[in-house]
């Protein structure tokens, strides 16, 4: 082929360079983008006939310039259905290299004579190689990955029976096995059951499992936080201090009793009018509001423990081209606490300045305004948040700043 092709790095180095010590998401994002542009074909998958007739993966790279915003959209649809961070620019790139690895190993054996189209072909072996990444990230240790795909496929029977018995049951009927092998199974889930969700699933895309929706909010879950990572004890405390009520609005709308420690589906949880009809006197936004109210005070009472920080954004002007906002003045401010900082942002080149710091960052570590910018940046133009709060872990942010 003639011509040199270098990955698209343009765009992402603005006034305030806060990529120097890791990528950020718009690069994850586009980190298989070409510059010049890859010679056109008429279909994707012509790049990799020729791929395999010629034997050059450079072709293989042009079929990755063109499928790379819907690996990018599958990828986050996964990260959301297991309720991870979808804005962890690490995390993301491990998922998205597994799936080109998972490519890549498959590529040598596709036969296009076969009239089934490349993407077709891998479809199966990239959902494997989303669970791969997902299992390692659990708290257990697996075998294998189908010994994984059974274990998160009966800890969701669990969640849905009451009787263990009955899950069991249920298990090796639709299985095929014996139900010894089924109580081994459900013995490993439940001994992670307190480390990481495996009943938070949906059938995926190869029906390899089966599940629930858990759609997400865009902002944080209480759920999330309370198994994935930070100690529950800290969580305990910070709810025990709640009122009755404020502790009921948590419990039902996020389908958690913090008795017994039992998640339900959150297809299970209780909507907006059923709260306001369990509190008399109160509207379906009233309820809502008085949620807000109850997680907001939660996440404070984590704050003053130390377990969590919070980055509080909201935007001070904004400046249109079009319909679209082409750039933004976002205030923040760290753990309720201190003056507000500033931060500006050219969403036409994805790049952003910091107008003000505000403690605890400084101008050699400022971690909380890094982790700020990442996560307007993920907006388009037609959509940045006029205010959000954004939790963190304290462990999560030691990392980012070390």
């Amino acid at each position: 082929m003639d011509g040199d092709y270098t990955w698209d790095m343009s765009g992402y180095y603005g006034k305030y360079s806060f990529i120097e010590d890791r990528l950020t998401m718009r690069q994850v994002e586009r980190i298989f983008q070409l510059e010049p542009e890859p010679p056109k074909a008429a279909f994707i998958n012509d790049y990799i006939v020729t791929a395999v007739a010629e034997q050059d993966y450079i072709y293989f790279s042009f079929f990755l310039h063109h499928y790379e915003s819907r690996l990018n959209g599958r990828i986050r649809s996964s990260l959301l259905r297991e309720g991870l961070d979808r804005y962890d620019p690490d995390r993301f790139l491990d998922y998205k290299m597994e799936c080109i690895l998972a490519m890549l190993e498959r590529l040598p054996d596709y036969d296009p004579d076969k009239g089934a189209d490349f993407l077709t072909y891998v479809h199966h072996h990239i959902g494997n190689a989303l669970l791969t990444c997902r299992m390692r990230e659990e708290g257990g240790s697996f075998s294998s990955l189908d010994e994984y795909k059974a274990v998160r496929g009966i800890a969701w029977l669990y969640n849905e029976h009451e009787s263990e018995q009955e899950a069991i049951a249920r298990y090796a009927e639709q299985n095929g096995c014996s139900e010894t092998i089924a109580a081994e199974y459900l013995t490993v889930a439940r001994k992670n059951r307190n480390q990481v969700p495996f009943y938070v699933t949906v059938q995926d895309e190869d029906s390899e499992e089966t599940g629930e929706d858990v759609t997400r909010d865009d902002s944080w879950n209480y759920t999330d936080i309370l198994w994935n990572g930070m100690q529950a004890k800290a969580v305990q405390a910070a709810f025990d201090k709640l009122s009755y009520r404020e502790q009921i609005y948590l419990e039902k709308r996020n389908a958690i009793c913090m008795t017994c420690g039992r998640v339900s589906p959150l297809s299970m949880r209780t909507t907006f009018d059923d709260l306001a009809t369990m509190f008399e006197g109160s509207s379906a936004s009233g309820a809502e509001r008085a949620y807000h109210r109850a997680l907001e005070k939660l996440t404070k009472n984590l704050v003053e423990a130390g377990a969590l920080h919070v980055v509080e954004l909201k935007r001070k002007s904004q400046r249109k081209k079009g319909k679209k906002i082409a750039a933004a003045v976002y205030e923040y401010r760290v753990d309720y606490d201190g003056e507000w900082g500033e931060v500006s942002f050219d969403f036409v080149q994805g790049t952003a300045e910091i107008v003000k710091l505000v403690e605890p960052d400084t101008v050699e570590r400022n971690a909380f305004a890094e982790l700020a910018i990442c996560y307007i940046l993920e907006f388009s133009t037609d959509t940045p948040p006029k205010k959000i709060m954004l939790p963190f872990s304290t462990g999560d942010v030691s990392i980012k700043i070390d």
